[in-house]
Order: structure tokens, then sequence, then C-alpha cells
């Protein structure tokens, strides 16, 4: 799909081909129980008041959400209007933008339209610029449009006719929004990615899989790769990540993909996915229903590879590692038991008290090795634990942290890119629910604070840099009807790493 910019000021007639240029269709905004302003004005102008006439009638209110296509409209070259109800003028904001994109966006997926000017972005969103509007727009769209038809042996053909869009905006943000829309098309390129890893099942998206697709990528992109197997995993003594592993017959996989963009010596940040690819709980079985789930265990894995593919795409300037332990978790003779003492990369013991917290056991060891790279900073992003869902539901990923300015960072970018997560505590009150008395730390802390206990654990393998924790179990996927990977949260972190780059 094309996206392109163009400037227009609509007080001036909608200067250009806005007005008389051929287009299969103009998208604008009405407002609530306010008169017509900007695209919507300058095209009832020249439709000799046609839209005036449409509002009077009642047949378009401006409610929030209601869409009206006004076919073969004269005095303009656009063969239809996209009329888009907006809500109240004074509550427009960055929720309210949103909606009005994704409804001007089902409503034209419905038609054959092929080309569309989309005017939505120069209205006055509190708090938000153009630049912003646009990627929202384009990131609306790709989800929309996205589909995961690889398994099926007869897919469907897609739905939509849509090849073009242009983006009308105001001169003065031209450049901004040019950036902004290559910045929209690369991160819906990444949670797409993101999104058929997760949505691919385990006999196929095993963790030799995700090893190919980190090669593929560096290939495509021109990053350094390594992938560890098991000998030189167990040469790096990392025993919490084997002890998951020992029940499956799938290899394990250590991958550590390398995206440079800023000085040869600048500190990197480090991104480290949890890729358990099939997740059965070991010999702590989890019940049968729903564990077909399971399959998007690997999802902070994808969200690394779909967020290295997107910053690659934009040529962002800085250093990004991604390291990503992964394998499956299955029962089996020889698999770990609970109450089984491994010991960690980092040399601490760890009694194993639940084989199905086997996230936190491969991720430790992982972010032990991460300090060899001096990191700027290290974020973790994992489907840890079912307790956040209970603490957040499926809106927020979890985010934890000691570092209130890495923290805040991350939590900024949530909030631009429109990817929500809450910040959780991280006492060393909650550390008790740790102990032992026969290792260093158990890896469960019991059902208190399920989600806190498990940053915990994590947070002691951290020592040697800043560090965040994501808990993304209840927003990296959707079950039922709209069963799926989210590709949720690639917007995050990749916006967490254009400011950053400072970009």
């Amino acid at each position: 799909m094309d996206f392109s910019i163009k400037a227009c000021d609509w007080s001036k007639g909608g200067e250009g081909p806005f007005l008389t240029g051929k287009s299969d269709c103009i998208v604008v905004g009405v407002f609530e129980a306010q008169t017509l302003s900007g695209a919507a004005f300058a095209i009832d102008a020249a439709t000799g008041g046609l839209i005036s006439r449409i509002v009077k009638a009642g047949d378009m209110d401006g409610k929030a959400g209601s869409t009206l296509f006004l076919p073969e409209v004269s005095g303009i070259g656009a063969s239809r209007v996209l009329l888009v109800g907006l809500g109240k003028q004074d509550a427009f904001g960055q929720k309210a933008y949103g909606d009005a994109a994704k409804a001007a966006w089902r409503a034209i997926l419905g038609t054959k339209i092929a080309q569309v000017t989309f005017a939505l972005a120069q209205l006055p969103i509190k708090d938000r610029s153009a630049d912003w509007a646009v990627r929202t727009a384009i990131l609306a769209l790709r989800e929309l449009t996205y589909r995961f038809t690889q398994m099926k042996s007869k897919p469907e053909p897609a739905p939509r006719a849509l090849r073009r869009v242009v983006f009308s905006v105001d001169a003065g943000d031209e450049k901004a929004v040019k950036l902004a829309a290559k910045q929209g098309a690369a991160i819906a390129n990444g949670m797409d990615l993101t999104r058929d890893l997760g949505n691919l099942p385990g006999n196929v998206c095993t963790p030799t899989y995700l090893a190919n697709t980190a090669k593929k990528l560096a290939r495509d992109w021109k990053l350094k790769v390594e992938v560890l197997g098991d000998r030189q995993i167990e040469a790096l003594k990392m025993g919490a990540f084997l002890a998951v592993t020992k029940g499956s017959v799938e290899p394990p996989q250590f991958i550590v993909l390398q995206y440079q963009g800023g000085a040869a010596k600048a500190a990197p940040v480090v991104l480290v996915g949890k890729g358990i690819t099939f997740d059965t709980g070991g010999i702590s079985l989890k019940p049968g229903e729903g564990m077909d789930e399971m399959k998007y265990d690997m999802c902070g894995a994808g969200s690394v590879l779909g967020t290295i593919r997107a910053i690659a795409e934009m040529g962002l300037k800085l250093n990004v590692v991604g390291i990503i332990p992964t394998c499956e978790n299955m029962p089996a003779g020889n698999a770990t038991k609970p109450g089984d003492i491994v010991t960690s990369m980092a040399g601490l013991t760890i009694e194993v008290l639940n084989t199905d917290a086997e996230g936190r056991l491969i991720l430790c060891d992982a972010l032990t090795y991460a300090a060899r790279f001096k990191p700027a900073a290290v974020v973790d992003i994992a489907t840890l634990t079912g307790a956040c869902i209970i603490a957040l539901g499926h809106h927020n990923s979890g985010l934890f942290s000691k570092d209130d300015a890495l923290a805040g960072e991350l939590l900024d970018a949530s909030r631009e890119a429109g990817d929500p997560a809450w910040r959780l505590p991280l006492d060393d009150e909650y550390q008790d629910q740790l102990k032992s008395n026969f290792a260093d730390l158990a890896n469960i802390g019991g059902r208190p604070a399920g989600s806190v206990t498990a940053a915990c654990f994590l947070s002691r393998f951290t020592d040697a840099y800043p560090w965040a924790h994501l808990d993304i179990a209840g927003t990296a996927w959707k079950s039922g009807a709209a069963k799926g990977a989210t590709g949720r949260p690639v917007p995050l972190l990749t916006q967490f790493l254009i400011d950053r780059a400072g970009q």
C-alpha cells in the first residue's frame, strides 16, 4: 500500500489537486453540534452546501464513530465523500481520533475504493500533532488489513481494494509528517512480523524457526547475528535455561541479533525477549483447556524481532542488541521436576518449585549474558504471568523497574505510541516471598502479587545496568472470536528507541 503526503490549506478552497484532482474518495470529519470547518467547510462550499444540508437533515449528526458516504458528488474531482462523525470538539483527543480513523478505514475497506484522500490528520487533536495523527492512521489501517492465511490450503483473497492513501496536511507539518509516515509503515511491518510469528503453530514456529527468522533479518537488513546451540549454552553454564529445555526434543537456541546504527563504541540498548515456542507447563502441566494458546508464549521474542526489523527499516541512529533465549517447555522422563535445584549463569542456585514458571528461568540467564554488552539500558519483554492479566486485564502491559528515569521513558513512549503500559511496584519487601530453604532463591513466590514476585526474581540478575521488565501476558494476543497475536508492544518499544535516538 502506498502512502503519500501533500500540503493543503483548506481555508483557501482546497489548493492543488484536492478538490479538482481525481480520487475515489475524500475523507472529512464532522464535529457534533459544531459549524463545519477545514476540509468539510471547503467541500461544502464547492458542492453548493451539500454537507450543510445533510447535517441539517440529520443524516450526519457528528456522533463519534458514525460514517456516511456521499456518492456521485458533483463540484469536486473525487467521486465520493466519506463523512466521519468526530463527537464533541472539546473532547477530541487521542482516543477519539483513533476511533474516527478506524471507523473511516472500516467504511472504506468495505468498498472497492482504491485511492483515498485523508483529511482527518489536519483536525485539532488535543495534545497531539499532525505527524502523530498520520502515523496513528497508518497503524490503524494496517491493523485492519492484516490477515494470517499462511496455514490455509486455500487462502481467502484479500477483501480490500485500497492501494493508495494521500494524507492532507498543513504546509508547516509536511516534513515531520513524511518522517512519521515512514515510521508508521516500518512499525506496521514490524508488527506484522511479530503477529505472523505468534500466529504460527508450535510445530512450525520452533526455536530453530525463530533462529532462522533472525538470520533472514540479518541478511535483509545487514545486521549481525549469532545463534548459540546446546553445547555453547552449556559452555556458558546457563543451567536455568537448560533446565527448561530438558524435556523437549527441539533443540534450544540462544539468538543474539545486533543492529549497529550509532557510533561503534556507543553503548547499546538491549532488548531481551522470552521465546518459549510452546509451553505445556512441563511437569507442572497446565490444564488442557486453552493450552493451544501457549504457542503465543514466544511473543516477547517475536516483539524483539519485529522491533529490530522496524528500526532497521527506519535507519535509526543508535545501537540495539536483541537477545532471545528460545526453547519449548515439555513434560518428559528427563524433564526438570518440582523441587529440583539448578544453577544459573550468574552462579545463583534456584529451587524450581513450579516448572510452569519457566520464562523467568530462561530470561535470568539471558539477562546475565546481556551484561557483556555494557548496555545503556536493558528491557526484557515476556508473556510472563497470568497474575498480570488479573491485575491489569488486556489493555495495559505491566511495567516494572527500579530505575525511575528508564520507567519514565517507557511510559512516555507507551502514551505516544498508543500502546499503554502501567507501572507496578518492585519493592524489596516482595523479595522475601522468593526465599528458599534449600537454594539461593525459589522460582515462584506464591499466589499473592505473582507478577511482582516474577519481576523481583528477574531483578536479582540485573545489578550491572539500568533495567526494566514488560509483562505482556495480557496484551500480546487476543482470545475468542478475535483470537490472534496483536503485535504489541512493538509500537511502545519502537517509540522508546526513536526517543533514545532523538529522531
